[in-house]
């Protein structure tokens, strides 16, 4: 990875103690610091950094040194994409936007002293906080899996190993076998991606064990483009996809990752893969330093504020803001209200009314790509949705095909845009 003088001393400095102090770097400049190197932390990071003319002194705090997105992870285990291109360094924005990038774990914030603990043993002070954790999972909450039993059943919605694990999973399925999903309660990380996932496994295994079945136990009524996901399933996967919903058992499911069954509703049946993605809350760290509320971060809407700490801001899947969903691009879009806030606090540069907007792109099989989204505005207490469209039954071929080479186009505007 490249590294600039600051970002190395930085770095080092955060080893030794404590990070970036102006007394240790002869500087007075504000600081501010951001948890987590996804969608939003790394977007906020370098907005912050680039458009404040070097009056801020920026911290990022990942402690992966390669970034896997989870979105598009899904299309890797379709056969659309390699792991390789889902990863992503961080070298630009040290070396490039003179971001101090430290490789640790964030292990506590001290909302007193606003300083931000290591688990190298250093700590990070702070003017004014981002904290962009993404998704923590409820122990307890599918009856019999935990994260100690990930690598039997894996739940692959934090991007890179688990990714890989399932992929493997799947390729060594054996012929004619069954792949069970056990999929999320509302509110959740991706509303359509674990029905993507579901659409990109049928698609590896009709070309790869076309006997295979795949079964879904949902504890929801409905789920995000259902209509438009069951239309593709019946006509490129006919009688491969079964859903069991809440009404015969979706939601009374324990799993027994030793012996690869679930049971649904007391009845019992041997899986070959199990893919459990459980229910979801904001990442830990937040919730150790009292920022949330019934499992997520309240904030304000035109600024992305923690309603509990107006110096920390939260962004993307932990916050509760209202009508936008957990998304990479919804955590993007909120990153650049939050730097502007986080610009005008510190530097008194002006604030602009926030805007944001999201997209959710999904592919069925080849060249097959539906969507939805939105643009939102900042209510009085919470996001609002404005405008709104989604892609529609009965589309022809080529508009679909459209889609899909948009959303190629957006994976790679947004890695940009989060890296550099």
């Amino acid at each position: 990875m490249m590294m600039n003088r600051r970002s190395f001393l930085g770095t080092t400095a955060a080893l030794a103690g404590t990070l970036a102090a102006p007394a240790v770097l002869g500087q007075a400049r504000p600081r501010a610091v951001v948890i987590g190197g996804g969608a939003g932390g790394a977007t906020a990071a370098r907005y912050i950094a680039n458009d404040s003319d070097g009056m801020i002194d920026v911290t990022l705090i990942e402690p992966t040194r390669h970034y896997y997105t989870c979105f598009f992870s899904n299309l890797y285990l379709g056969g659309f994409r390699t792991i390789e291109s889902l990863g992503h360094s961080y070298g630009t924005l040290a070396a490039d936007y003179g971001i101090n990038v430290v490789h640790d774990w964030a292990t506590g914030i001290d909302r007193d002293a606003r300083t931000v603990a290591l688990a190298g043993g250093g700590s990070v002070p702070y003017d004014r906080l981002i904290v962009s954790p993404g998704i923590d999972f409820k122990e307890g909450a599918v009856p019999g899996w935990s994260t100690a039993a990930q690598n039997r059943m894996p739940h692959a919605y934090k991007a890179g190993s688990q990714t890989e694990l399932l992929r493997a999973q799947l390729e060594n399925m054996r012929e004619g076998g069954t792949f069970a999903m056990v999929a999320p309660p509302n509110p959740y990380r991706c509303p359509p991606g674990p029905y993507e996932r579901v659409s990109m496994v049928a698609h590896y295994l009709s070309q790869n064990n076309p006997t295979a079945r795949i079964l879904i136990l949902d504890p929801k009524e409905s789920f995000s483009k259902q209509a438009l996901f069951e239309d593709g399933w019946a006509r490129h996967y006919p009688g491969m996809i079964e859903r069991i919903g809440p009404d015969f058992g979706g939601g009374n499911v324990e799993v027994r990752p030793d012996s690869m069954e679930v049971v649904v509703d007391g009845q019992v049946e041997a899986v070959d893969v199990c893919n459990v993605i459980p229910a979801m809350q904001a990442g830990s760290i937040l919730q150790d330093a009292a920022l949330t509320e019934s499992d997520w971060a309240t904030v304000m809407p035109a600024t992305m504020q923690s309603v509990m700490d107006e110096n920390i801001h939260v962004l993307g899947d932990s916050a509760r803001q209202g009508a936008m969903p957990k998304s990479g691009f919804a955590a993007n879009s909120q990153a650049k209200v939050a730097a502007m806030a986080v610009r005008h606090a510190l530097t008194d540069s002006r604030l602009f009314p926030a805007r944001f907007s999201n997209t959710c792109w999904s592919l069925i099989t080849t060249d097959d790509g539906i969507k939805v989204g939105a643009t939102y505005q900042a209510g009085e207490d919470r996001i609002e949705a404005v405008d709104t469209f989604v892609s529609q039954l009965g589309e022809s071929d080529e508009v679909r095909a459209e889609t899909y080479r948009e959303s190629l186009g957006w994976y790679d505007s947004i890695t940009s845009d989060m890296f550099g």
